[in-house]
């Protein structure tokens, strides 16, 4: 099994749970709950750190910092898997909206949200 696979360790995941017999409590609401929780632990690694900071890691805090977006990613997958969405798809299809919402000659090197850009 190659294990740079999206769907691939979208299944490896579900076969996780279901040996052992967690998809009773991996809900859309649970897993999203979790996603939150986990984007919390994500952001403590960077708290009080300086912007250059945050570019300058350990080895150990890199490490720390992959497992936290593991987390992330494990619990997104697992929560499109249970509402039978495609992730690629529709990372894609917001893509092309942000082109759209986003020209190149409007916004390059600006921090402005959309609604900002219409005035």
């Amino acid at each position: 099994m190659s294990k740079d696979s999206l769907s691939e360790l979208s299944e490896r995941l579900k076969a996780f749970a279901v040996a052992r017999d967690w998809e009773q409590f991996q809900s859309p609401k649970n897993l999203a709950m979790a996603i939150s929780g986990e984007c919390g632990e994500l952001v403590e690694h960077f708290q009080w750190l300086s912007e250059q900071q945050s570019y300058e890691l350990s080895a150990q805090q890199l490490r720390e910092v992959g497992f936290e977006m593991a987390d992330i990613l494990i619990y997104m997958l697992r929560m499109a898997e249970r509402l039978n969405v495609d992730l690629i798809a529709s990372a894609n299809e917001k893509m092309d909206i942000n082109e759209d919402r986003f020209p190149v000659d409007k916004v390059k090197g600006k921090a402005a949200r959309g609604e900002q850009l219409s005035s």
